[in-house]
């Protein structure tokens, strides 16, 4: 893949918002994986590829955050069992012991024995992934998830 940025010919926009300055690049793409991205990005309702190339670009700024230990948010989604002795307890504990990184939660019942609760985190990301992998871990948690993103990028 071959990315070309023209510095000569930026587009001024107007009702951008906080995007700004748009500047035109050029990308050359073997045919096969242009195709597949074009599928992809109908699929998922992209109006150009302009807009799905900013969205991976926005989301590898993100990766890359999470990577520097930058402060991140996320939501940390688990399924539990809420009948596994003291993990209600155990929840609660490790999200009051990191009350400055959680900003809120809630919690539902799925069904007698299973709750679905969610978790939303601030904090510099490897605490916040540190955090994470404590819950998760501990048994009775049958499957969960941390999703991050941030303002950055």
């Amino acid at each position: 893949m071959t990315l070309l940025v023209s510095k000569s010919s930026p587009i001024v926009t107007k009702g951008r918002g906080a995007m700004g300055e748009l500047v035109r690049t050029g990308l050359s793409l073997e045919k096969e994986l242009l195709e597949k991205f074009d599928a992809v990005i109908h699929r998922k309702g992209y109006q150009n590829r302009s807009e799905a190339i900013r969205d991976l670009i926005r989301e590898h700024l993100v990766h890359a955050a999470t990577d520097e230990n930058k402060v991140i948010v996320g939501t940390l989604t688990m399924v539990y069992d809420h009948h596994q002795p003291n993990l209600s307890a155990k929840l609660i504990e490790a999200q009051h012991a990191a009350s400055s990184k959680v900003l809120a939660a809630t919690h539902v019942h799925l069904d007698h024995h299973h709750c679905l609760e969610v978790v939303i985190l601030k904090g510099r990301s490897g605490e916040v992934r540190s955090l994470a992998d404590r819950i998760l871990s501990l048994r009775g948690v049958k499957h969960g998830e941390l999703t991050v993103t941030t303002t950055h990028g």
